[in-house]
């Protein structure tokens, strides 16, 4: 099994950075995928980036290509960089990993889950 915590959330101003991490244990491997999605109150779990080693990075362009940026250093730890951030980016923050060849964009192509991290941006 593998286990994912996220860290980092917290609460800052509009315009404000923020800096989660995600630490992976157990059976985890390179080859995975690790993703970053989002969920505000009263709205469905939303996209918002993968890394791959093979494959390279995807951002969902319509809301955070741009100003988030997600990285990995090795198979442990994962991290999504948040710039400019703006009050509707106010969500709990989940990291997720995937056995996809693929950079998956869907929840329901990952296997793995965290707990979620509460990320709120005030104006």
């Amino acid at each position: 099994q593998v286990q994912l915590v996220e860290s980092g959330g917290g609460l800052v101003q509009a315009g404000g950075s923020l800096r989660l991490s995600c630490a992976a244990s157990g059976r985890t491997s390179s080859s995975y995928a690790m993703g970053w999605f989002r969920q505000a109150p009263g709205k469905e779990r939303e996209f918002v980036a993968a890394i791959k080693w093979i494959g390279g990075s995807r951002y969902n362009e319509d809301s955070v290509k741009g100003r988030f940026t997600i990285s990995r250093d090795n198979a442990k730890n994962t991290y999504l960089q948040m710039n400019s951030l703006k009050p509707e980016d106010t969500a709990v923050y989940y990291c997720a990993a995937s056995r996809r060849l693929v950079v998956p964009t869907y929840q329901e192509d990952y296997d793995y889950w965290g707990q979620g991290t509460q990320v709120t941006v005030s104006s």
